[in-house]
């Protein structure tokens, strides 16, 4: 329920909106007397905002390294710059976040096993060294690849039953600031990445499922090094430490995180493992292990949520048709591959890249190895008119109809030809969502804009050709800074809208429902040659709603400029999620800056922690090989032979 302030506020906010753009419009100069009354009404508004009813916005930062304004959030924090160079691997290769996950991953192709095999092994190992991204307590969106047959595994986690579209309104019918909803038990979802690739190994595995977890028992077992990465992220974090399970782990008796080098052994995540090993997914849906689970969700002492153990033995993964669009560059023509609803990535990579292509884009080249000013304007407004269609269209595909009962309509030709004359020289002075269906009426209200986070991205090819691009979280960083049996339990649910109605009382497409799988920006992208159907690249990153943009750039520096995949992946990352324009810090010109400033943009710099990971098929000498990259702004590595 709307309070009678907010729904003032809203009002408010709709009038003075009103008069914004009555005074922003060029047509308005040539009336003289209603222009200055308008002037007169937006200044008396503005005098009066320290009284006026507030709008239903967080009455906090959502995260300590949010920038100002509506720029996007960045899940976690920049850790330093470490160079790399392109990877060439003849048979098979591994790019994951963490070296002792790309060691493991390529310990299983070693052994004959194949990309799902070796994904599974990356993952656990992940959870165990890397766990401020992903985890048991997480999910995953899986693309695979094998003879040309593209498969979308979905394990994306689930709202539980009893979950309601006011989770996250307060006493007062308020939405909850971000911390006050994502800390504790209310935002945890019921977790999938296990149940996925059980689903996905049964289909593809080649070697035991007991032997993929070998190398995540022997380090949760003998112990593993503190990174640089896992320790900056442990001592900038506010809330970890207030989980008394997680502060006798990660940190040390005054408060501190263990050094840097500090040898972590994790017994009771060694057990989980073993347990799951032999016994298969359902020592983990079931019995001890989903009984703590649910416990520390229920029993949180001021948050708690939702989640039963019927939840978790009712979880089911899905094989999801995957959404692939074509994409023409340098001559070639593509077929790309991604992740359908409830994800939003592949719907909004597919509309900037094909809004560019019917935009002079396609005609400017990098200037001195990094975009121009010109390509940086078309990229922002495309991707403008990307997250608006975004915020009102896409939500869980078991809950929400697609425009015209089909994602693609989102991507058709005619739509983005339509959509695309809106670009300009220019910032468009207002957004709207398009109509990509004729006659067809909006019954939803656009999902109000709020952080996403989290993630961490595999890409793996094997020796039989296989490959696979696979995206995985626990959303925040640490997730919901619950810690159970050794794994850390996600806050998955704040990725649907907190406001789950307008105030008309018209519902967001993506808001809290039980048993609905929130909206993602998740991006797991194979690419292939249309012509032969032949694999060229598999790419995706972590990085929140920018993951979007993380993995947009690295393909067009790919496919479009001719880059390697470390080339494009090192280029500065860029990106807007419908408010400020948002340049990486320190990467690009203030010239660039200040020539996007003069086309109407509201530029930003800020630290882009992207963590892409590429691999790209190519010819050398006349033979395949693969060349890959991974990202220098984390500590992921490539490996392969």
């Amino acid at each position: 329920m709307w309070s009678p302030a907010m729904r003032d506020a809203m009002v408010w906010l709709r009038a003075f909106d009103v008069m914004r753009r009555n005074m922003l419009d060029p047509h308005m100069r040539h009336h003289p007397r209603a222009y200055k009354r308008t002037v007169a009404c937006v200044l008396l508004f503005l005098s009066a905002c320290t009284t006026a009813p507030q709008a239903p916005t967080p009455s906090t930062p959502p995260a300590p390294n949010a920038a100002a304004g509506s720029a996007p959030f960045q899940p976690e924090m920049a850790t330093g710059w470490q160079s790399k160079t392109d990877v060439v691997t003849q048979r098979y290769a591994v790019a994951a976040a963490n070296p002792l996950a790309t060691q493991a991953g390529l310990a299983m192709l070693k052994a004959g096993g194949s990309a799902v095999d070796a994904a599974i092994a990356v993952q656990m190992v992940l959870g165990l060294v890397e766990p401020q991204s992903s985890g048991l307590g997480g999910g995953a969106f899986l693309l695979h690849s094998a003879n040309g047959n593209v498969q979308a595994f979905d394990g994306r986690e689930t709202a539980p039953a009893a979950a309601t579209e006011d989770l996250f309104l307060n006493a007062q019918g308020q939405p909850l600031t971000f911390e006050e909803a994502v800390v504790g038990g209310r935002a945890v979802g019921t977790p999938g990445v296990l149940r996925m690739l059980a689903q996905a190994h049964q289909q593809h595995g080649k070697l035991p499922w007991a032997q993929l977890f070998a190398p995540a028992i022997g380090l949760a077992r003998n112990g593993f090094e503190i990174s640089p990465r896992l320790h900056a992220q442990l001592k900038a974090d506010r809330h970890l430490r207030k989980d008394p399970t997680a502060r006798a782990y990660f940190y040390q008796a005054n408060g501190e995180p263990h050094p840097v080098g500090y040898r972590l052994r994790n017994p009771e995540l060694a057990a989980v493992l073993q347990a799951i090993a032999s016994q298969g997914v359902d020592a983990f849906y079931r019995g001890e292990v989903a009984q703590a689970m649910v416990r520390k969700v229920q029993q949180h002492p001021s948050n708690p949520g939702r989640l039963s153990e019927e939840d978790l033995a009712n979880y089911t993964s899905k094989q999801r048709e995957a959404l692939c669009f074509d994409h023409i560059a340098q001559a070639r023509e593509y077929r790309v591959c991604g992740f359908p609803p409830p994800s939003s990535g592949a719907l909004a990579i597919g509309q900037i890249l094909g809004l560019l292509h019917r935009t002079p884009a396609s005609l400017t080249p990098l200037a001195n190895g990094v975009p121009d000013p010109r390509w940086l304007h078309l990229y922002m407004e495309a991707s403008r008119l990307a997250f608006a269609d975004r915020a009102q269209y896409v939500g869980d595909p078991d809950f929400v109809m697609a425009p015209g009962g089909d994602w693609s309509n989102l991507l058709k030709p005619s739509y983005l030809k339509q959509r695309a004359k809106l670009i300009g020289p220019s910032r468009m002075l207002q957004v709207t969502p398009g109509v990509p269906v004729r006659g067809e009426r909006m019954s939803y209200a656009p999902n109000p804009e709020q952080p996403e986070y989290g993630t961490s991205h595999i890409s793996i090819v094997d020796g039989q050709g296989n490959a696979l691009a696979m995206t995985t979280t626990i959303e925040d960083a640490f997730g919901a800074r619950q810690m159970v049996k050794g794994f850390l339990l996600n806050n998955e649910l704040t990725d649907f809208s907190l406001i789950p109605r307008d105030a008309q009382g018209r519902p967001v497409a993506n808001r809290v429902q039980g048993g609905k799988r929130p909206r993602s920006s998740m991006s797991p992208t194979l690419v292939f040659d249309k012509a032969t159907g032949q694999l060229v690249m598999s790419v995706g990153s972590p990085g929140g709603a920018m993951i979007i943009h993380f993995t947009a750039k690295t393909l067009y520096g790919v496919l479009n400029w001719g880059l390697s995949p470390q080339q494009a992946i090192d280029l500065p990352n860029f990106g807007t999620v419908g408010g400020p324009v948002v340049l990486e810090e320190k990467r690009l010109a203030p010239a660039i800056s200040a020539a996007l400033r003069a086309r109407g943009s509201d530029v930003r710099e800020q630290a882009l922690t992207s963590g892409l990971q590429a691999i790209v098929r190519k010819t050398e000498n006349g033979q395949a090989v693969w060349v890959s990259g991974a990202d220098p702004r984390r500590e992921g590595v490539v490996l392969g032979e």
